[in-house]
């Protein structure tokens, strides 16, 4: 039988909140594994409660959990901390989080029992434990962490109320906004009701009983709130963690923000998350955060064709792609299931047949968006033919911009007529 046991901290916690924490530990919670690039492959779901303590700590040592006017009353306390006041410090604070749904803890025994106890008594047992027990993010915390960037994100545009997909078309929906006009077969009958009734007494006069007939029905209009079901693909080549800079983790961000906004502002729209490198899979956005690049080349054309498979299967007015990666396509999967690669400039092989599947999505009327977070020549050639060919946008931009330049390009989406 699997179980989960914890024991109450009654310690002092600094008045500490869980909300803050998550917040102040979202870079390491969504880490990329730009820490470790020069370190071997980590596979997902490594960390540690060890890891976690040890990012609690940095965030306290940091001031970062603590308001101005309490920051400096707040380190003098943590400095006359004891390594035993601060260890059950940590443990409650880690507790706290798990007590209010932001992680899940567990570690399995040899008998395949979970039992975990988060303040163990006896002090270093706990420590020596911690190396082996794993945590995980709830759902409650993805999407807490998909709020706040997406409250970030929309503050620094601007905005500060944003709505679903209009288009140019008018349509007997339930919201009402355009004039009134004669029913017509096939409208939904969101009757005006007081546009009808003076039709019908223009038409009979002023006597009781009213009898009104089908051409005096008047429908109110609304705007055409279109559906969009979005493939994001993301790059986790080793190339998104190299060169001084992670690109991988704002990426995860992004993601995070956009599966908030739709799940909040277009419930009719769906979100579905592709990682391409030596091949590509569909990852579930609740295992986003677990995920980090590898060792891996860039299989573009492998993402396509999943992201095909998946759209092929949704029934949304607009299908798009949203592409982000930092590296030109090396690689690819060849009939035989092996894997070819090539770092090294365009392949002819590789560019020939990943521009096969974009001519496909164009086919298929999936259009492609492209974010680059690099200006390698090879990428923006490869990229602006991808973009030719799809008549969709490309975006060069960086890891401190691609949020705003994403969500703008999501939102004013506002224009396109349905045919």
């Amino acid at each position: 039988m699997r179980f989960t046991r914890y024991s109450r901290f009654t310690g002092e916690d600094l008045g500490i909140g869980a909300d803050d924490l998550l917040r102040a530990l979202s870079d390491f919670l969504l880490q990329s594994g730009f820490q470790q690039q020069y370190m071997r492959f980590f596979e997902m779901g490594q960390q540690t409660l060890e890891d976690l303590k040890e990012a609690m700590r940095e965030a306290l040592e940091s001031g970062s959990l603590f308001d101005d006017q309490s920051l400096r009353q707040m380190m003098e306390r943590l400095q006359n901390l004891t390594p035993e006041q601060m260890e059950r410090l940590l443990q409650g604070l880690v507790e706290k989080m798990a007590e209010e749904g932001y992680i899940t803890v567990s570690d399995a025994d040899p008998q395949g029992r979970r039992q975990v106890t988060l303040n163990p008594e006896g002090g270093g047992a706990g420590e020596n434990r911690d190396a082996q027990v794993r945590f995980e993010l709830t759902d409650k915390a993805l999407d807490f962490l998909g709020f706040k960037t997406l409250k970030d994100l929309l503050a620094s545009l601007g905005k500060s109320s944003f709505g679903r997909h209009d288009t140019r078309d008018l349509a007997t929906g339930i919201e009402a906004s355009g004039a009134a006009k004669p029913y017509e077969f096939g409208d939904a009958l969101n009757l005006d009701i007081s546009e009808t009734l003076f039709r019908a007494v223009k038409r009979e006069g002023l006597r009781l009983p009213l009898r009104i007939e089908r051409q005096d029905l008047m429908v109110r209009q609304g705007e055409y709130q279109s559906s969009c079901a979005t493939v994001l693909m993301l790059d986790c080549s080793h190339s998104m963690i190299l060169y001084g800079e992670d690109r991988f983790t704002p990426a995860k961000k992004v993601a995070l923000a956009l599966a908030h906004l739709i799940r909040v502002q277009y419930p009719g729209d769906s979100l579905h998350l592709v990682l391409f490198h030596d091949s590509a899979e569909e990852v579930p956005l609740g295992q986003l955060a677990r995920v980090q690049v590898g060792p891996f080349y860039t299989n573009t054309r492998e993402g396509l064709l999943v992201a095909q498979r998946i759209l092929d299967r949704q029934r949304k007015d607009m299908r798009q792609i949203i592409m982000i990666t930092d590296g030109k396509p090396s690689a690819l999967t060849l009939d035989d299931g092996r894997i070819y690669k090539n770092a090294f400039g365009l392949d002819p092989l590789v560019v020939s047949r990943t521009l096969e599947e974009v001519h496909k999505c164009k086919r298929q009327g999936i259009l492609i968006n492209t974010f680059m977070l690099a200006s390698d020549h090879g990428l923006v050639q490869f990229v602006q033919k991808v973009t030719e060919i799809c008549r969709g946008k490309a975006y060069f931009t960086t890891p401190y911009n691609l949020g705003q330049y994403l969500l703008m390009d999501y939102m004013n989406r506002k224009t396109r007529t349905i045919h």
